[in-house]
């Protein structure tokens, strides 16, 4: 059975503390560790039961990532800093365990800064156009057996179902360089709705923390390994959607002396752009020599 984001993010008040939440978040969702984006989730869990307005919804949300989050017990311990009539702002830190009484938090573990805002009437201006990729049912499925397919490896994605849009599969030996871009088709096996049958906006930072892939395409096979842990994370929640798919189209902007910073669109399979963010990454060098490569005319 699969896992479901909004069980294993739930937070509970602690009962002495005013503003402090603890919550067990289980390891469903790792990669190596937790996702950065499931980690931003269980505090924005908690900066929504802060607020206790549902109609103050999630607006942007940037995480500074301080420390590894582990699997097992957390503590999120927030601040609102700003309420007006159509506008919240938060910070929350989260971390393992809680400083001792009148103490202030470290600086371990992760912070996150949000912006929670009323729906208000104003213009309505569409933009951004849907990206060239693969529709959802000529995408390629993301599991096919092949030993090494990280979407069997990695906890995380045995929660959600995957299928490649912009790109290939790069545990292949069809896989070759590409432009430094990637997009995949994702829908949450449990599905994440809140009390209006919408898609729940606290569900998204999971799927757009999946930015290295562009990274990946644009280097391409080869003997060059590595690993890229979150430094920051924003997300930036436009629009609603009952839609179940979702399309995650990330670009790589520039990687460079051992830290790279991509961007990331999250559209519904009707057309509707969902979301959009950037990340800052440091690459951890696992084998190989980091290559020189321009990927800037494919």
């Amino acid at each position: 059975m699969p896992a479901d984001l909004a069980v294993d993010t739930a937070v509970r008040p602690d009962p002495e503390t005013p503003g402090r939440y603890h919550l067990d978040l289980p390891d469903h969702w790792d990669y190596l560790l937790p996702s950065g984006g499931a980690a931003v989730t269980c505090a924005l869990r908690a900066a929504e039961a802060q607020l206790g307005e549902p109609l103050l919804r999630l607006a942007s949300a940037t995480a500074i990532f301080c420390a590894p989050i582990h699997p097992g017990k957390l503590v999120a311990d927030v601040t609102v800093l700003r309420r007006g009539g159509s506008t919240a702002q938060v910070r929350i830190w989260l971390r393992h365990g809680a400083p001792p009484p009148g103490a202030e938090p470290d600086n371990a573990g992760l912070e996150v800064v949000a912006t929670f805002c009323r729906d208000r009437r104003g213009p309505d201006v569409t933009v951004a156009r849907f990206p060239e990729v693969r529709s959802l049912a000529d995408a390629l499925p993301a599991l096919d057996g092949t030993p090494g397919n990280p979407f069997a490896r990695f906890r995380l994605y045995h929660q959600l179902e995957c299928r490649i849009a912009d790109g290939d599969r790069s545990w292949t030996e069809g896989f070759a360089a590409g432009p430094a871009r990637y997009a995949r088709w994702m829908r949450y096996l449990a599905p994440q709705r809140d009390a209006h049958g919408r898609l729940d906006r606290l569900a998204i930072p999971p799927l757009i923390d999946t930015m290295p892939t562009a990274l990946h395409r644009a280097i391409g096979p080869g003997g060059y390994r590595f690993y890229a842990p979150s430094l920051d994370l924003t997300t930036y929640f436009v629009d609603d959607t009952e839609r179940e798919w979702l399309l995650v189209a990330v670009s790589l902007r520039r990687a460079r002396m051992g830290w790279a910073v991509a961007e990331a669109d999250v559209w519904d399979d009707e057309g509707r752009l969902i979301a959009c963010g950037s990340q800052a990454m440091y690459l951890q060098n696992l084998s190989g020599e980091p290559p020189v490569i321009d990927a800037s005319g494919r």
